[in-house]
């Protein structure tokens, strides 16, 4: 058995000493993007720290810890924190924790994050689902020895985040009066925002919004073979007039104002999964 095969099975071993039911629905919270659990029925926390094997988050607005519950009579496993390349940690470790959710039972993945809008269109505020994604700026985490027991050798990528939850997705956001923008989600390291010249090259290339996650978290998903659907909430602005900055702290307060539209959105999701 392999170093990695080892270490999951050890930390998966360890959850599952824990917690006994079986979580069908994994749930990444973004920055700023953390109530979503107070709409839970909350049966089992483990901080981070006490599991074997897995990173520590160090990023202001993520809490670190996995937690275990039930929203809409749907068991879930919700990741209050997620971790970034930016921090220190490799590509496979920053995705280390999508891989335990899958063997724990998950077999659906739902995403959000704090992005950059650079399509003119979209205002501080707004929320994008993510159709698509550009990771040419970020590393891949399945560089290396390829786990058979995990996945191919080259995974398909042609549908990353899966159609008909985009759909039903926006039919729930109509149903409930939210406006949603569709765009495609560009991957970059960090921990630097971008120059105006990368925003608006980014933007010729295709991209909607920008942002330091996300990407490697969803490539390791399909790897798996667990569908995936993703959103994100417009926190600033990379393309626009006037000379000001972006900080992290409007970036999470600006994701904290619209973070209520989120979570209503990400609850009937779950309902209809």
């Amino acid at each position: 058995m392999s170093l990695l095969m080892e270490q999951l099975s050890e930390t998966v071993s360890f959850i599952r000493s824990q917690y006994a039911n079986t979580p069908l629905v994994g749930i990444v919270l973004g920055s700023g993007l953390g109530n979503l659990v107070a709409e839970m029925t909350v049966e089992k926390e483990i901080p981070y720290h006490q599991l074997p094997h897995f990173p520590v988050s160090t990023v202001e607005g993520h809490s670190g810890k996995l937690i275990f519950g039930e929203l809409l009579g749907k068991k879930v496993l919700v990741m209050a924190g997620r971790f970034h390349y930016y921090e220190g940690y490799s590509a496979s470790e920053v995705s280390y924790p999508i891989r335990v959710m899958k063997l724990l039972g998950v077999e659906t993945l739902l995403l959000s994050n704090a992005a950059g809008g650079m399509n003119t269109r979209f205002a501080v505020g707004d929320l994008m689902i993510i159709n698509d994604h550009i990771s040419l700026f970020a590393v891949n985490p399945l560089i290396g020895k390829n786990e058979k027991e995990l996945g191919p050798r080259f995974p398909d990528m042609s549908e990353p985040y899966n159609r008909s939850l985009i759909a039903r997705a926006r039919t729930i956001a109509s149903s409930l009066n939210i406006p949603v923008h569709e765009g495609v989600y560009v991957g970059v390291t960090g921990p630097t925002f971008e120059t105006r010249a990368e925003y608006k090259m980014l933007h010729t290339l295709g991209a909607d919004a920008v942002g330091m996650s996300t990407v490697q978290e969803v490539i390791v998903a399909r790897h798996m073979d667990i569908q995936v659907f993703a959103i994100s909430v417009i926190t600033d602005l990379g393309i626009r007039e006037e000379e000001n900055i972006i900080t992290h702290e409007e970036v999470l307060q600006a994701a904290s104002e619209a973070e209520p539209k989120l979570t209503a959105i990400f609850k009937q999701l779950v309902q209809v999964i």
